[in-house]
């Protein structure tokens, strides 16, 4: 069933001219499913679906920071969703315990030696720009170890240019999604 079957038809701005955005249908889909999970209480869909949630781009779609922005706020009320079944379940410190951990993970990786932290894709591929990424890093580091102010809209907004033998995309992308993580568990 199309978001269009349902009724659900999303209110964003589309994009003009040459700019593309994220094709229609699929955003719509995708919102109805998540809005369906949600107020059903049911598991199909996850905050990590929701982080890592992508979409065809179309010229005259849909404005892709407006989009990113409601899955931002959706994601967070998975997540607080989430963090209150999970204490529940579990109780405070059993959350705690396991939010620590991860923030464990994530500092140790992050503390590696610059141009150390990440694997390197080949000198023939592209991958995420070493300096930048170690740049945000750095940053991540210090929010981790003292507080330093970082915003989860920081993290999700994120964005690396491209260098020949640079950090693989993947392990990069999978530790700032695990740094959200953490950021919507404490939030």
């Amino acid at each position: 069933m199309t978001a269009s079957e349902t009724g659900v038809r999303s209110s964003f701005p589309e994009t003009r001219g040459r700019d593309k955005g994220y094709e229609k249908q699929p955003v719509d889909e995708f919102l109805a499913r998540a809005r369906a999970s949600f107020e059903g209480g049911t598991d199909e869909l996850s905050s990590a679906d929701i982080r890592q949630a992508a979409f065809p781009l179309v010229r005259h779609g849909y404005v892709i920071a407006s989009v990113d922005a409601a899955l931002g706020r959706i994601e967070d009320a998975f997540a607080a969703r989430e963090r209150s079944s999970a204490v529940a379940e579990s109780g405070m410190r059993a959350w705690v315990g396991h939010t620590r951990e991860l923030a464990q993970e994530i500092l140790d990786r992050l503390s590696r030696p610059a141009t150390k932290r990440f694997d390197r894709v080949s000198r023939l591929r592209y991958g995420y720009r070493i300096a930048e990424v170690d740049l945000v890093t750095d940053k991540l580091v210090r929010y981790l170890e003292a507080g330093d102010a970082v915003t989860v809209e920081q993290v999700r907004s994120v964005a690396f240019r491209m260098q020949r033998g640079g950090y693989r995309e993947t392990q990069v992308d999978a530790v700032l999604d695990a740094v959200v993580e953490v950021m919507l568990a404490v939030k």
